[in-house]
């Protein structure tokens, strides 16, 4: 910190003046961005309709109420092929991220100049896609249904599981490997015996994790055609049935509540 000289005695100074105008030069640009990007978006913004937005909003929310619970049983086929695609995408994104993983990080990779390379695009490319952007082209290529839909969770979860696994593995006690390796061990042997039991754990919550995190998105996957309880909410929508709305949303509610309990049990006994 520096120190300034006041009648001969040392003073004690958070900042020095040029560091201090430079705080002050960051702020100001800063405000001045925000109204920059404020005016930016708002330049074509109806007031109208957002002064209007609460009683629209109070409108909607009366027609909501009450529930149409007769409708529940409409509900329970297309929830269960959400449950669907959200299991069978998890799988399908576990099986493929496995080996990605073991090829990205450092200490497993049999090739640090190609394959791991080539792993971390893979699980960058599937992070950076959304699963509905996925949905939107598999429906596309492939067509309406719950296929669509499986893929797209499946695409999805590849760059999550791969990411945390291979952070996992780099993270390993190297001891343990090296122990294993000395005893003769094969490539495979060391594999099994020193480096998978110690990433097990972690393997787990993560695909637990990813599981419930797919359960909530594969809610929404049917708004563009991949199946699902969302076939029923876009239907609803477009025929403004608001009681059959509310419905659905109490219905996917509930399964994500319940969902999020299983994961934490499972999560906890594993780990």
């Amino acid at each position: 910190m520096p120190v300034r000289e006041l009648d001969g005695r040392p003073v004690w100074q958070r900042r020095t003046t040029r560091r201090q105008w430079a705080i002050w030069a960051g702020w100001l640009a800063g405000v001045m961005l925000f109204v920059w990007c404020w005016k930016l978006m708002t330049g074509r913004t109806i007031w109208a309709f957002v002064w209007d937005a609460p009683r629209q909003a109070a409108d909607i929310g009366s027609r909501m109420l009450p529930p149409r619970w007769s409708y529940i049983d409409k509900l329970l086929w297309p929830l269960w092929d959400t449950l669907n695609i959200a299991t069978l995408g998890t799988l399908l994104g576990i099986i493929i991220a496995v080996p990605v993983a073991f090829l990205a990080a450092r200490n497993t990779t049999p090739s640090a100049l190609f394959l791991r390379p080539v792993a971390l695009f893979i699980i960058v490319a599937s992070r950076s896609i959304n699963s509905l952007i996925w949905a939107l082209l598999l429906v596309s290529m492939i067509g309406p249904g719950l296929l669509a839909g499986i893929i797209a969770i499946g695409l999805r979860s590849i760059g999550f599981v791969g990411k945390l696994l291979y952070e996992a593995i780099e993270e390993i006690d190297e001891s343990q490997v090296e122990a294993v390796r000395a005893t003769g061990a094969s490539g495979a042997q060391v594999l099994d015996y020193g480096i998978v039991p110690q990433i097990l754990p972690a393997f787990a919550g993560i695909s637990v994790f990813r599981w419930d995190i797919n359960i909530r998105e594969s809610t929404i996957l049917g708004l563009v055609g991949a199946g699902g309880i969302g076939l029923q909410l876009q239907a609803s929508l477009n025929t403004l049935a608001w009681p059959q709305v509310t419905m659905i949303l109490l219905l996917v509610l509930g399964t994500v509540l319940v969902s999020e309990w299983v994961s934490a049990k499972v999560r906890h006994a594993v780990i």
